[in-house]
């Protein structure tokens, strides 16, 4: 790209020198640098890290492994999904080393496909990706909802009856609808605030994992388990063969760790991201899975009747699980407060991603409307309209809890699912076309450990999204069946359609060199004008 204009770099400081080669590299993918870049490596490791906010994540979804199998669901299925995260996050990272773009897995994929599927797959990435974003920050606002009002429930208008027992329908969308207006204000209007946010949450995570544990195993009011129970007790109670069972119970780990990849929407707002974001995506990972165990074991230690907390009518057995160990209604609230917050929390970084995701996507025209969702709000330097409409989005299929109390299992299984398959395009077209060619000038090249994990990683995808597609208990009923599948169904009919009536014909994908020789299939050599290919000049 012309260097013209560019200030000197002689006069800038190392950051300004990392931004100047980043928005360079940017250019020479065919994009125009327009967020502000105010993210280091510790604050972005920070955004990874409270995307996840894996405590909070873990205790709305504890249910899962609970009835799929009891302390050795809960505990060993963290540990393989954290593994299998682990090798994803590796692959993205390396590819992402190459192609830091906040178009992410979509952009990726385009530019490591053939050129004779690279806008079809593209297209699917892309719709996959950005429906997995808004799901999961669906997921993330309406679970905060109802842990909420879990927690509010440990305390009791009469022996039995909690705070919350007789919520309508309604009264629990209102409680969902002020949480979305709350964390979408915050990520709209505190943007430049939102480093010291995240580096706050690191401590607040810190600080509340220490009261939680230290708490329940020193109270522990009705006992606690043995080491040889916590670690090898198996007691399904959803129906399914025992196997089974199991791997339905990894739904809470994978919803934890699904936003793993969303990061990478941050990459326009990251000093040198191309070194960065990989090593913030895995390092979170190892972080969360440290963070987990050391949340989870101490549950294990202090459950109380399994079939009791399985049958909940709340599908909340965290507030349940504190209260018995605390045994005051006030002392187990007060611990359940850092969950709260962090569910606040991570529900901001989520709209934060989303946002980005979603406006990565329209500028390259694929979603309807796109005019308007790719403008850059110059006052608060963010796609604010982008943002505006993935909130609208969110709590226009919040709507469904109306139909279906199961609503939250849909979201959180869908968005889950979605994200699945987004991350595993770029991964399997990297791997199966040209994967030695485009790492091995990364900055984040594992070698073959990294050909291990994309295996790993793909083999992980295929086997998920079926997976999370099925119900949690056998016995299905109209309140237990899992509706991932329809939101599923539902968002690629969409997509379908809207490809074949608009983008069949219109859709040319993001702007590199390559696009240019897209009619001409058989011109091999327009692979040398890709991104990765250029040479920046220092």
């Amino acid at each position: 790209m012309d260097s013209v204009n560019r200030p000197s770099r002689r006069s800038l400081s190392h950051t300004e020198l990392e931004d100047d080669c980043a928005n360079n590299t940017l250019e020479d993918m065919g994009y125009k640098p327009e967020l502000k870049r105010n993210r280091s490596i510790w604050q972005v490791t920070f955004m990874c890290f409270i995307l996840s906010s894996v405590p909070y994540g873990l205790s709305t979804t504890l249910y899962y492994p609970l009835a799929a199998g009891g302390p050795v669901s809960i505990i060993w299925g963290w540990v393989l999904v954290s593994f299998l995260i682990l090798c994803v996050a590796i692959s993205l990272g390396e590819i992402t080393s190459v192609y830091p773009t906040a178009g992410g897995v979509y952009y990726q994929t385009f530019v490591l496909s053939p050129l004779w599927c690279r806008r079809v797959a593209s297209w699917i990435c892309g719709w996959s990706y950005v429906a997995g974003n808004i799901t999961i920050t669906l997921a993330v606002n309406f679970g905060t909802a109802l842990l909420l009002i879990a927690c509010l429930n440990v305390f009791e208008k009469s022996p039995g009856v909690g705070l919350t027992d007789d919520f309508q329908a309604y009264q629990t969308f209102l409680v969902f609808l002020a949480l979305t207006l709350l964390t979408h204000a915050i990520s709209a209007f505190g943007n430049k605030w939102l480093p010291l946010l995240e580096t706050f949450a690191i401590f607040w995570t810190i600080v509340g994992l220490i009261c939680i544990v230290v708490c329940l195993l020193t109270i522990a009011k009705e006992g606690r388990r043995s080491g040889a129970w916590v670690f090898g007790h198996f007691e399904p109670q959803a129906g399914w063969p025992a196997g089974w069972s199991f791997f339905i119970g990894l739904l809470q780990a994978a919803y934890a760790t699904s936003a793993t990849g969303m990061i990478i929407s941050l990459c326009e707002e990251v000093h040198d991201p191309a070194i960065m974001v990989p090593k913030a995506m895995v390092n979170t990972v190892i972080i969360n899975t440290i963070a987990g165990l050391i949340f989870l074991v101490p549950i294990c230690f202090v459950l109380p009747d399994l079939t009791m907390l399985v049958n909940l009518a709340s599908g909340q057995p965290t507030p349940v699980i504190f209260k018995a160990a605390i045994g005051n209604s006030a002392g187990a609230f007060c611990l359940l407060i850092p969950l709260l917050v962090l569910g606040v929390i991570c529900g901001v970084g989520c709209v934060t991603a989303t946002s980005r995701g979603t406006w990565a996507f329209a500028r390259d025209g694929a979603i309807p409307g796109s005019n308007w969702w790719r403008v850059v709000n110059k006052r608060f330097d963010i796609p604010l309209n982008a943002l505006a409409m993935t909130m609208v989005v969110e709590i226009a299929l919040g709507a469904i809890y109306f139909g279906s109390t199961a609503a939250y299992n849909a979201f959180s299984g869908v968005g889950v699912i979605f994200l699945t398959v987004s991350y595993a395009c770029p991964v399997a077209v990297s791997l199966l076309f040209r994967r030695r060619e485009d790492i091995k000038n990364g900055s984040f090249n594992c070698g073959i450990f990294g050909v291990i994990s994309n295996w790993v990683a793909l083999g992980w995808s295929v086997f998920a999204i079926p997976l999370f597609c099925m119900p949690t208990t056998k016995s299905v009923t109209k309140e237990s069946m899992n509706y991932a599948s329809v939101v599923f169904v539902g968002v690629v009919l969409i997509s379908a359609v809207w490809y074949a009536v608009w983008g069949h014909q219109n859709y040319r994908g993001p702007p590199t060199d390559a696009v240019e020789h897209d009619s001409d299939e058989s011109t091999h050599e327009a692979t040398s004008d890709l991104p990765h290919k250029v040479k920046v000049n220092l």
